[in-house]
């Protein structure tokens, strides 16, 4: 198997990191491509990369440990935090909306519309957006899409409203919360949200081609992300956090059923409240694409097998992540399961 990923990688020119573990431990774990290219630095399996929208499952855990708790309620609306900001974000709208992408709010990156990732997107200087205040900047003046609860539109505008409720909700700066919350109950030492311009080491850079040339994305991208996106993590933290949700470490395990119940279905998949649901199995998933960075993780909580698939590239874990998919998962849904020889 690891002899097919290497050619695959060669085939497609992947840049990237992969890993596959079971409750035997790991049964694959390979790193190819460059971290810096302008240095020459590889990547390695514990290379920390950018996930994109794969932190909206982490944003998703600390709003239920909120709703756990009491601070937040999924009925509680949007309104009641925001205040006078976003006037455009309607009175009924409710967090378990926004969870679910049932919201229904206007969104500062549409997905519904083909979206040119290549393209400076942001309409401020991405450095201003560090906090997760400074993005009301780019989330006012959407007017709302349908009305609350009627159908399911992705919306990453929703999450960073998510993040800014929970912060004013906590009063606590949301980055915090999501160590406080998540990581730290999981053992996620490597995850956090970096600033793009001030990257440490062992950290990869994306990189996407524009008019014929590779170019980072470090202006492409808001310098810090938030609630929809942009925490970077290794592939070894996001096993650990599969683990931990799972076994109800983070939030207890009906708040686990609870988010892992589908309440939308599209033509490809299902989704619950921070998460994407199989439409024929019981395998969840984290995913986020975005201007240099693709993400896919899959865990299936029957035989606790997790595969995951990170890239410094726009589209470079698609190819990977489809390998993985048929060759683990399918095995596993057929019964046999990796053998000693895949290891």
């Amino acid at each position: 198997m690891e002899a097919e990923l290497d050619a695959l990688a060669a085939e497609t020119g992947f840049s990237g990191a992969v890993r596959a573990n079971d409750p035997t431990g790991v049964l694959l774990e390979r790193a190819y491509g460059l971290a810096h290219r302008g240095y020459g630095i590889p990547n390695t399996p514990d290379t920390r990369f950018a996930t994109a929208s794969g932190t909206k499952g982490l944003t998703a855990l600390v709003v239920m440990s909120l709703v756990e708790e009491g601070v937040l309620g999924l009925g509680t609306t949007a309104r009641s935090l925001l205040g006078a900001d976003l006037p455009l974000v309607a009175d009924d709208v409710t967090v378990e909306h926004l969870l679910a992408h049932r919201s229904g709010i206007g969104d500062y990156l549409d997905e519904e519309v083909e979206i040119d990732l290549s393209e400076y997107a942001m309409p401020v200087p991405v450095h201003e957006l560090a906090e997760t205040e400074d993005y009301l900047a780019v989330l006012d003046g959407f007017e709302t899409k349908f009305a609350a609860g009627t159908r399911f539109a992705y919306c990453n505008g929703g999450y960073v409203v998510l993040a800014l409720i929970a912060e004013r909700a906590a009063r606590t700066p949301f980055r915090d919360l999501v160590r406080d919350r998540v990581c730290e109950p999981a053992g996620m030492v490597d995850t956090e949200f970096l600033r793009s311009d001030a990257l440490p080491g062992r950290t990869a850079l994306g990189y996407l081609e524009i008019h014929g040339e590779v170019r980072s994305n470090v202006f492409h991208l808001p310098v810090r992300g938030t609630g929809d996106g942009g925490i970077y993590t290794t592939l070894a933290d996001v096993s650990a956090l599969w683990q931990a949700f799972v076994d109800g470490r983070i939030v207890p395990p009906e708040r686990v059923a609870e988010m892992t119940r589908p309440r939308s279905t599209t033509p490809h998949a299902r989704y619950g409240l921070g998460f994407w649901l199989d439409p024929e199995t019981e395998a969840i998933e984290l995913i986020g694409g975005d201007a240099g960075v693709s993400f896919r993780s899959r865990h299936d909580p029957r035989t606790g097998l997790t595969a995951s698939v990170v890239s410094n590239s726009t589209d470079g874990a698609w190819p990977v992540s489809r390998f993985l998919r048929e060759r683990l998962f399918a095995a596993a849904a057929n019964g046999a399961g990796p053998q000693p020889g895949d290891r």
